[in-house]
């Protein structure tokens, strides 16, 4: 029924997982290619989502510790509105191939931050001929920077792009980074950069609904619900590599010049509740941008896309305006 939509094409919390079952997942299924893109030293899962007259393709780049499975809904929404789509699983992450000994599949870790450039740059080759222009992207946390290393030496590639949440520097905890490099210098020392980083824990089941990311929990059951039975999908720690890189890459975006050579329009959608990543390298990120906003989201956490309704609607209606300008 198309009450169990709204008119931007996202679910309805009330009936949720019956929606996502019952009419999300299997419209997805039907128009799904997959392709496993080859990077690095191993393969990369992708997954397009082709749109009959699409005025376009976007482009999703998840977050650490996510996968192309968590962001069924937007994609759902996007092909109910003319786009198509493509998603991956980023290296280290969901049923991508691993960087470290893979022997624990809740752990994620990354030799440098600009493998998941390469990556990205090779997942975009790989499907080029079946992506209808304009390309968009729309990317999230990790993914947004990402994105923003990409877009230094790519502006070109895409017409417009949204970062939500980005994570231009990450939260330590109150920790200096300094502090956090040095351990993680230390360990790499030790032989133990790919080993999972003290602070976390190998997953053991569903999280917790008042520590999570989102402020829905009738998103945050449903995802729960398909971790619990694709264990692939478990991330949810680094090691202590991956937490250095992430540390080491606020320099590199906000380096001199940087943000500057990003010259297409940018959004970058800001948390109003985020503990996850910090907000005032988003702000100087955002003010340098040659054609830039930051928008900041009320009562969102880091994962916006995961709000109740009242909150994600009217962002994700603000985000598919901005992707459609000319």
């Amino acid at each position: 029924m198309a009450e169990d939509f709204y008119p931007c094409g996202l679910v309805r919390e009330e009936g949720y997982a019956d929606t996502m079952a019952d009419k999300v997942l299997p419209a997805l299924e039907a128009i799904r290619v997959e392709k496993r893109v080859p990077a690095g030293r191993g393969e990369l899962y992708s997954a397009f989502y082709p749109c009959g007259g699409a005025q376009g393709t976007v482009v999703i780049v998840h977050g650490f510790t996510s996968t192309e499975a968590k962001y069924a809904e937007l994609i759902c929404s996007l092909n109910r509105n003319g786009w198509a789509v493509l998603a991956y699983d980023q290296r280290g992450h969901g049923r991508s191939w691993r960087p470290d000994r893979g022997n624990d599949l809740s752990l994620t870790h990354v030799d440098r931050f600009e493998d998941y450039v390469d990556d990205l740059d090779a997942v975009l080759s790989a499907w080029r001929k079946d992506m209808p222009g304009p390309w968009v992207l729309f990317s999230h946390s990790m993914g947004g920077a990402v994105s923003g290393l990409y877009l230094q030496a790519h502006a070109q590639t895409f017409r417009r792009a949204v970062l939500s949440s980005p994570m231009i520097a990450p939260s330590t905890a109150g920790v200096p980074a300094w502090a956090t490099l040095a351990v993680c210098r230390c360990a790499a020392l030790l032989g133990k950069r790919d080993r999972r980083m003290f602070i976390s824990k190998p997953y053991a089941g569903p999280e917790d609904f008042a520590t999570s990311c989102t402020t829905s929990r009738a998103r945050f059951e449903w995802y729960e619900g398909i971790k619990a039975r694709t264990p692939a999908l478990t991330n949810n720690g680094p090691t202590y590599g991956w937490t250095e890189e992430a540390v080491r890459v606020t320099k590199k975006l906000l380096a001199k010049g940087a943000v500057e050579k990003l010259t297409l329009p940018v959004c970058v959608y800001s948390a109003g509740l985020d503990t996850v990543v910090l907000i005032p390298p988003q702000k100087a990120f955002a003010d340098r941008l040659p054609q830039g906003e930051l928008v900041t989201v009320a009562g969102a956490k880091h994962e916006i896309f995961r709000s109740v309704d009242s909150v994600m609607v009217p962002w994700w209606e603000s985000v598919l305006a901005f992707l459609s300008e000319k």
